[in-house]
């Protein structure tokens, strides 16, 4: 007795042979490969979208980091104008060193000049120095009649006169000098302050002269 499988009757399929000659053997034709089907496109923002509350959450941080710059250009500037201001003080510092040391002789040129002992080559030296030490920046000072300043003053003799309406400078004993502001030798005067009995005998004197 004869069986049949049970595949029996039924065709079996065999495994799927594509063809990927460019040539047809049978016609010989180029075969063109079919047109692939385009990919479908991607969106113009890559398909990402941003809420309000993300927007509103970068523009505080944008504001946050922008206050950031400007604090630190601030700090910046401030920084540069203390080194600044620092360099020029001690720039002025080691200059008024410098310049202290040469005042006596400064002084001694002075005396000369008044007794008119200042001629010659020493003259010539003596001009020249107190050119250099002005293009330096140092500034002689003190006058007779001037108000007295105690802050660039320093009195060494005091009496009355009644030539002054205020303290004032009657003589300069030795003259002062400074670089700016800064004063390296303050003048040392003899001062004078109004005499009040002055101002008593004139008006003493007044009735006398009427009654003449």
């Amino acid at each position: 007795m004869v069986t049949s499988s049970p595949n029996e009757g039924e065709e079996k399929e065999g495994p799927v042979i594509r063809d990927k000659r460019r040539i047809d053997p049978e016609t010989g034709e180029v075969r063109v490969p079919a047109a692939e089907s385009p990919a479908p496109e991607a969106p113009a923002d890559g398909g990402a979208t941003v809420s309000d509350e993300e927007f509103s959450s970068l523009k505080t941080q944008l504001t946050e980091r922008l206050a950031d710059l400007q604090r630190l250009k601030a700090e910046y500037d401030n920084y540069r104008k203390r080194v600044e201001r620092d360099r020029v003080a001690v720039r002025e510092q080691a200059l008024g060193q410098v310049l202290s040391e040469l005042l006596p002789v400064l002084d001694d040129i002075g005396r000369a000049r008044d007794h008119d002992e200042l001629s010659g080559g020493f003259k010539s030296v003596a001009e020249s120095l107190e050119a250099v030490t002005g293009k330096l920046g140092l500034e002689r000072y003190g006058e007779k009649g001037e108000p007295f300043d105690p802050t660039v003053h320093e009195a060494l003799m005091h009496s009355l006169s009644p030539d002054v309406t205020e303290t004032s400078v009657v003589d300069v004993l030795q003259p002062g000098y400074r670089i700016g502001e800064r004063v390296l030798r303050p003048t040392r005067v003899a001062v004078a302050d109004p005499d009040p009995e002055a101002g008593a005998d004139e008006a003493a004197g007044e009735p006398g002269d009427d009654g003449e």
